[in-house]
């Protein structure tokens, strides 16, 4: 499956962006779907994933209650809301996709990787 994510860009602290993922290549349905980044000089962390049906998403503690992972099935797009951004989510955020059953965190539980998408956030 490919993967392209798109949405990222210059954002003020406390405002919003929206990233999106599209996929293609195979049945986008039968993936769970995941949002990692990687900060300049740091590992890539998890940020969030869904389950196939978009129930049960998982979030990484630094960004629950802001973040908000969706997906639509029918358009085979995942969605990362980003809310209250702060400039410690400044990083290149990258999409991917597993064949496991179950939402996972670890980026080795990931089978497929988009390109990245830089979100900067200014202080």
């Amino acid at each position: 499956v490919q993967l392209q994510a798109s949405g990222g860009g210059l954002v003020q602290g406390g405002g919003s962006l929206r990233l999106s993922c599209a996929a293609s290549g195979d049945t986008f349905s039968n993936y769970i779907m995941g949002w990692f980044r990687q900060a300049q000089g740091k590992e890539r962390e998890f940020v969030a994933a869904i389950s196939l049906s978009g129930s049960s998403p998982r979030y990484a503690d630094s960004v629950k209650g802001r973040f908000t992972i969706s997906r639509d099935n029918a358009k085979n797009t995942v969605y990362l809301q980003m809310n209250s951004l702060k400039p410690e989510d400044t990083a290149v955020y990258s999409c991917a996709a597993s064949r496991a059953s179950w939402p996972r965190r670890h980026p080795g539980g990931y089978n497929y990787w988009g390109q990245g998408t830089l979100v900067t956030v200014s202080s």
